[in-house]
Order: C-alpha cells, then structure tokens, then sequence
C-alpha cells in the first residue's frame, strides 16, 4: 500500500490536473478528467469509456483497479438518451445508429490524439477500458483508428460494425469480458466480435465471468488486471 506521503503527492497531482482539465474541456471538445500517473509511472495511460448514463468519474475507481500506476484520461458521452450520456445513437437496443457511431468513433480519435499533446502521453501506451456503450465505440475505434491505441479492454461489449475491409490489427491486444447470462449482449454477438477481431490477427482473449449478467464481476477484473500487467511493452 502506498504510503501516506505518496497518497497526498497523487491527490496534489490530481487538484492540479482537476483544473487544467477544466480549462482544457472546451479546447479538446469533450468534458473530461485526466489524472496523471502516480508517483511510479510506466507510461501506461488509459482511456476510461464509460456505459450510458456514466460520465467521466464512474470508471475511474475500475482504471484504479485494473492499473494503479497508470495516467488516466476519461472523457464523457457527447449525446444524450432521455437525458443519459452515450458516445453515440441508437435506435433501440442493441440497433445501433451506425453512421452517427462512425461520426462519433472519428469524433473521439480525434479527442485522443489531441489530448496526448495536451496532456502529454504517448498514443503507443494507451489502452481503451470500455464498458457497454463505451465498449461499443472502444471496439469502433480501433477498427477505424487502429493508431490511436496499443490495446483495448472491452467489457459487454457488442459488434459496432461490420467492416468492408478488415484491417490487420496484428500489433493489437484485445481482452473480450462477456457474462455468461447477460440479457442485453447475446452469446452469439461475443463469439462473432471475437471471430472478427481473430480475422484482424489481433492478440485477444476472451473471458467469460460465469453467473454473471450486464454486470461486471470481480474475476474478470481481476483476470483483465493481469491481462494487462503482462502486456508486452510495445
């Protein structure tokens, strides 16, 4: 455990950075926090996507988790269901809006690479954590924007698109968390993202978190935290 000496440096870190997000939200086009690395960084910085109806704190607690000594930079939705933030449109469950996802997916690339010159980080260490509606976008950006990240977590995450060319992510690693019994992403539409990133050649891994719903599990973020700790440094 940290002690009590770094805990307050890592909150000094985070005030100071609270503010510059502040003024920075308007330049980059996204409300959004970014926390720099803890005391002890290793260049690893993560981008935190979160469900509908999340903003840009909720997933901070899990980045905590799945890599403490990372930076983090989490933005929120831009778009607004019954007063929910996503990342982009849908016509019912599970029916996306695919040319707004495609707008928004070229939208958020573009918030991305801004930010790590703002902010400083290297595009090379970014690894996307998305969950349900972030997971969905996280998915559409590395098939659209491959250079925008070196890895992606993807919980609950469904297929974004079928793309008409499939591009080789070989250089990518993908860890796939599905629940057994979730009502909302099908059996089917994990194994066939699955299927679709081996096409890419991309590194993935899938996880199934038994008796587990829409919800997240302590298994699979414990498996995602080793996942990631054993990533090749690229």
């Amino acid at each position: 455990m940290e002690n009590h000496s770094e805990v307050a440096a890592l909150n000094c870190q985070i005030y100071k950075m609270t503010k510059n997000t502040r003024r920075s939200s308007s330049e980059l086009g996204f409300i959004h926090q970014f926390i720099p690395a803890s005391n002890r960084p290793d260049g690893i910085t993560l981008l935190l996507l979160h469900g509908t109806g999340g903003n840009e704190l909720d997933l901070v607690p899990l980045g905590r988790e799945l890599y403490p000594r990372a930076a983090i930079l989490s933005p929120r939705g831009k778009v607004l269901e019954s007063g929910m933030p996503r990342f982009f449109r849908r016509h019912a469950e599970g029916v996306f809006d695919t040319e707004d996802l495609k707008f928004r997916t070229h939208e958020l690339a573009d918030f991305v690479k801004n930010a790590s010159k703002v902010y400083g980080f290297d595009l090379r260490y970014l690894v996307s954590v998305g969950y349900s509606n972030g997971a969905n976008i996280a998915s559409s950006l590395i098939l659209l924007h491959p250079e925008a990240m070196s890895s992606a977590v993807l919980f609950r995450a469904m297929i974004p698109f079928m793309p008409e060319r499939v591009p080789n992510l070989s250089a990518k690693d993908i860890f796939l968390g599905s629940g057994e019994n979730d009502p909302i992403v099908p059996r089917e539409q994990t194994e066939t993202l699955f299927r679709l990133f081996e096409e890419t050649g991309a590194n993935i891994v899938l996880h199934w978190q038994k008796n587990s719903g829409h919800e997240l599990g302590y298994d699979e973020i414990s498996a995602a935290r080793e996942w990631l700790s054993n990533l090749p440094r690229k």
